[in-house]
Parts: structure tokens; C-alpha cells; sequence
């Protein structure tokens, strides 16, 4: 499965900006290309993307469907798909998964969780996942709040499988500080939101090489989590930043977030240009190479597919 990886990286998957262009891109230049299939993707669309991914690819995709949603019909009609396709790893999230593994299992699928504290790294743990990704402070989107320096390392106390590391890695330096701490594998989201290939409006793809880390607000009024928005999409859609509450609240008429509303993490301020998948890869490729010129990083993902079995 990660034999062929140019670098040891994960495209996140993304509400809006997950595409089956990107996703594509991603799997052809070397890297796990993530694809949002939860709340905000019909079954349709949802088959579409499995198509796209059944061929030959250098890199696996893999597949984010929430806990609880694979237990709702449509959840399930999903769950249909991915069976179908024998999707090889599938991202869970928000709920126990212990249901998915079981299920994803039964195909030969791998369940990676995501987590935002210890305590649901446990939890996963003990429900059987295969991997665990660690959303970290910085995040784009629902974001962690605990830094990387700290979680990556007390992790790996309770957990030696598969480690994937997201929150504020934008370049290679931040792939090699990712496996520095003890990752395996670094998750990338607002960097290729910067892509032609992602599918978010112009306008955000536009607005991420323009903004630095200090225009990235956090708010839990967009819809109940705390997710971290660029400062300059919520004032323009006319929200006082200031007075947000700390719960959700209602949007303006028509304003809808994530489409409207601009999500990105703290790695923006290292966001300089839009740039396409391949060649964004090819040259952190090359910038981690020099950074990490061994390949334990290979040794080591071979031995956690060995332990798969």
C-alpha cells in the first residue's frame, strides 16, 4: 500500500475542497489522497470519486466516513460502496468506530481514527483501529488544540501501529518535525487547498497565499465545533468576528459555511503560491530527500503493513 509513496504524506480530506481531481492528482504524484465522504457527499458523487480511484495509482486514497454516519441508511449505502470497491483504508471520526473496523475489516480494508485528545486515542485503541491520526493545534477546519510537540509523543506511549500527524505542516521541514516526534506520516489539508485541483471556489483557493497565520480565527459559532476560519472570508460575509459567540449561532441569510465561509490553518502563513499537485510534490519530495536523505521511513511503514498481515 505505501510502497510507492513519493513521501510519507496524506492529503486531508476536506468538506468542500476534497475533489476527485485532487484526490487523483494525489494518488498519481505519490501521496494518500483524502476525500471528504461524509455529511456533504451524495452517494452519487460518492461512487463517482470510488470509480475514479479503482485504477492504478502510485498512492492508496483513503476515504473519511464519520462513525456516525456510517450507522444512518445513508451511512450505509456508502459503506455498500467502499465494500464494493474494497476501499484499503477508510478515516473515521466523530463517534465509536467500532463498527466500521468491523466492517471495513471484513473486506481486507484498514480504519485509521481521528483523534483530538488522549483519551479518544484510547478509546480507538481499544475499538481495534488500524491507525490513529492526530489532529493537532493549527488545524484547518475542526481543528485539536493540543501542540504536536506534546500529543505525538504521549501517543506513542499507548500506541505503536500507524501514526498519522496533522495540524499546521504545510512544507517538508514540517514532514520531517512530523516523523521527528514520532509520526509516520504527516496530513497536509490548507496546502493543497492551494491546488487547481481542489474544489473549492476561487475566491478561497485565491485568498490562501494572500493571508499569514495572524488572519486565522477560531470559532465554534459556524456550527457548533471549533474549526479555524481565514478573519477576512467572515467579515466580508459581514460576521463580527469579535462578538462571535462561543456555540453555534445562525449564519447570515445565504451564507453557508465552509462554501462561504473560508476554513484554513495555521500553515497559510507558509502558503505562497497556488500551485498543481504534481508539482508541489515533486518538490517537497525532493526538499524532504535532503532533509531525510535514509529511508527508515520506508523500513517503517513496511513493517506496520507487515503487522497488518
Amino acid at each position: 500500500m505505501f510502497e510507492r509513496l513519493a513521501l510519507p504524506l496524506m492529503c486531508a480530506p476536506m468538506s468542500f475542497a476534497s475533489s476527485v481531481p485532487l484526490a487523483v492528482a494525489c494518488c498519481d504524484a505519490g501521496v494518500i489522497g483524502g476525500w471528504q465522504g461524509g455529511i456533504f457527499t451524495l452517494s452519487d458523487e460518492f461512487g463517482r470519486y470510488l470509480d475514479a480511484l479503482g485504477g492504478s495509482h502510485r498512492a492508496p486514497p483513503i476515504v473519511n466516513l464519520p462513525a456516525r454516519i456510517a450507522t444512518e441508511a445513508a451511512g450505509e449505502a456508502k459503506l455498500a460502496l467502499l465494500e464494493r470497491h474494497r476501499a484499503p483504508l477508510v478515516l473515521s471520526s466523530l463517534g465509536d468506530p467500532s463498527r466500521l473496523v468491523e466492517r471495513v475489516h471484513g473486506w481486507g480494508g484498514r480504519v485509521v481514527q481521528d483523534v483530538t485528545t488522549l483519551r479518544h486515542a484510547e478509546k480507538a485503541v481499544e475499538a481495534g483501529v488500524d491507525g490513529l491520526m492526530l489532529t493537532c493545534a493549527g488545524a484547518g477546519g475542526h481543528t485539536g488544540f493540543i501542540t504536536p510537540m506534546a500529543f505525538v509523543p504521549a501517543v506513542r506511549r499507548i500506541w505503536d501501529g500507524l501514526l498519522i500527524v496533522a495540524g499546521g505542516i504545510a512544507d517538508a521541514p514540517g514532514i520531517a518535525g512530523a516523523l521527528a516526534l514520532g509520526g509516520d506520516i504527516a496530513c497536509m489539508g490548507t496546502r493543497f487547498i492551494a491546488t487547481p485541483e481542489s474544489g473549492v471556489v476561487e475566491g478561497h483557493r485565491a485568498m490562501i497565499p494572500g493571508v499569514g497565520i495572524d488572519r486565522i480565527v477560531t470559532s465554534a459559532a459556524m456550527n457548533g465545533m471549533a474549526a479555524n476560519w481565514i478573519r477576512d472570508s467572515l467579515e466580508a460575509a459581514g460576521l463580527d468576528v469579535a462578538t462571535l459567540p462561543d456555540h453555534r449561532t445562525e449564519m447570515p441569510e445565504g451564507v453557508k459555511p465552509w462554501r462561504d465561509l473560508f476554513s484554513a490553518g495555521q500553515s497559510v502563513g507558509l502558503i505562497d503560491q497556488v500551485e498543481p499537485v504534481a508539482a508541489l510534490v515533486a518538490r517537497m519530495a525532493a526538499e524532504f530527500a535532503e532533509l531525510c536523505p535514509d529511508s527508515r521511513w520506508r523500513q517503517r511503514l513496511a513493517a506496520i503493513e507487515s503487522d497488518w498481515g
